[in-house]
């Protein structure tokens, strides 16, 4: 691959671009088969261990957890070694994590799995190295080419709910963790071996396409820990994030489960699933344009006012189709979500420390974004409804939207954004 790329004739697509596409395919995997088949596994995983969706919903906040304690630890080697020795290692612990998933017998052994395997897997291959491959290889263009990378996770999202539930009702559900584990191992390792080059200048090149520094802002050194920890924009952006993540996570996992509580199939709410994801394809298209260009707080607010819309939808009118139609509102404003914070992290803080510093936020995000899944399954049980946990919801919507005023960051167009 590198021969290849070295050879190629400047006028020809910029390598970045196949960078793009690797990280595409690699959160199809990484996220898609885990995150959004996990709401049409929940039943099923439910009347094996016990019947309690608070128990199942745990699994996801344990593996969750897990990712974020260790995403420090993965930021530094991702701002240290080559991107592709640290994705393989995610890759070959997802894989045989999801293998493992099919033969486990307890629910100790299934959060074991989730926990080891899948937990520090997810994080290594996962958002965390694809954000960062994207981010080294692009400056001026970062949001559009992380929102475009992005849409991998939203396309598995159309897709494997759909699949998850044939292979669920055909064979079951051990079945399908078995399947996905193998496509992990078979797929994605040789697949970032093949393919992945951590940034332009390990092959005599430079973000973007540029031909000259001078082409590109200024270049920030890497921050020491203590430097980015001190900045507002640190804890305001995860903040926020860590608030949409929250309500993102439940609203997705427990979304299935709603549908089929009211009568409907699992096909059929697996299909609203699909549609939620196909809707966030066109939101990471849109707002990773949008956050090169635009103050990203009114990107934000924007993304806040569809998942609010959304919500109200899905809420207070019944029937599918309403629900179907909020479902849509609330996918358009989900998919921006991930790209902005890329893209706001890069122009923070400069992609010598993107891995660290992306990294660093994940812990204390996860102490808001973790609470979500497992907050509204307990209301559940408790009420037999989701109505007070997604109302609560609504009130941090608001919260998140009036903490973003206070962000402050440099865009594309003003001269003193650095790489």
């Amino acid at each position: 691959m590198l021969t290849l790329l070295l050879n190629k004739n400047r006028s020809e697509i910029f390598p970045g671009w196949y960078m793009v596409a690797v990280a595409f395919i690699v959160d199809f995997i990484a996220v898609g088969f885990f995150f959004y088949s996990y709401g049409v596994f929940f039943k099923s995983i439910a009347a094996e261990f016990g019947d309690s969706r608070f128990g199942v919903a745990i699994g996801i906040t344990v593996t969750q957890g897990v990712g974020a304690l260790l995403a420090p630890f993965i930021g530094r080697a991702l701002d240290r070694y080559p991107l592709k020795h640290v994705m393989v290692c995610g890759a070959i612990s997802t894989g045989s994590g999801f293998c493992l998933l099919g033969l486990v017998q307890t629910p100790l052994q299934f959060y074991m799995v989730l926990a080891v395997f899948v937990g520090f897997g997810a994080g290594a291959m996962g958002q965390l190295a694809t954000s960062k491959l994207v981010s080294n290889w692009f400056v001026l263009k970062r949001g559009t080419a992380l929102g475009i990378a992005a849409t991998g996770i939203s396309v598995s999202g159309v897709l494997m709910p759909a699949i998850s539930a044939w292979i669920i009702g055909t064979f079951g559900w051990r079945e399908g963790f078995v399947t996905y584990g193998i496509i992990t191992l078979v797929v994605v390792v040789p697949f970032v071996l093949r393919f992945v080059v951590s940034r332009p200048e390990d092959i005599n090149l430079l973000p973007d396409g540029a031909t000259e520094r001078s082409h590109l802002p200024p270049r920030k050194p890497p921050l020491r820990t203590m430097e980015f920890l001190g900045q507002a924009n640190f804890w305001i952006l995860l903040s926020v994030i860590g608030i949409l993540f929250c309500i993102q996570s439940a609203t997705l996992i427990h979304m299935v489960p709603q549908l089929t509580d009211s009568g409907f199939s699992l096909i059929a709410a697996s299909a609203v699933a699909s549609v939620t994801a196909a809707f966030g394809v066109i939101g990471k298209l849109t707002y990773g344009a949008l956050v090169d260009r635009w103050d990203v707080r009114y990107a934000l607010w924007l993304a806040i006012a569809f998942q609010l819309v959304g919500q109200i939808i899905m809420l207070f009118i019944p029937g599918y189709f309403p629900f179907l139609i909020g479902a849509c509102f609330f996918g358009f404003g989900m998919g921006g979500v991930v790209p902005m914070q890329g893209a706001v992290v890069g122009a923070a803080f400069g992609r010598e420390s993107f891995g660290r510093v992306l990294g660093a936020m994940r812990p204390p995000m996860a102490l808001i974004h973790l609470a979500g899944t497992p907050f509204a399954g307990w209301v559940f049980d408790v009420t037999g409804s989701y109505r007070p946990a997604f109302l609560t919801f609504m009130g941090l919507y608001i919260v998140a939207a009036v903490i973003v005023i206070a962000l402050r960051v440099e865009t594309r167009a003003n001269s003193r954004m650095v790489q």
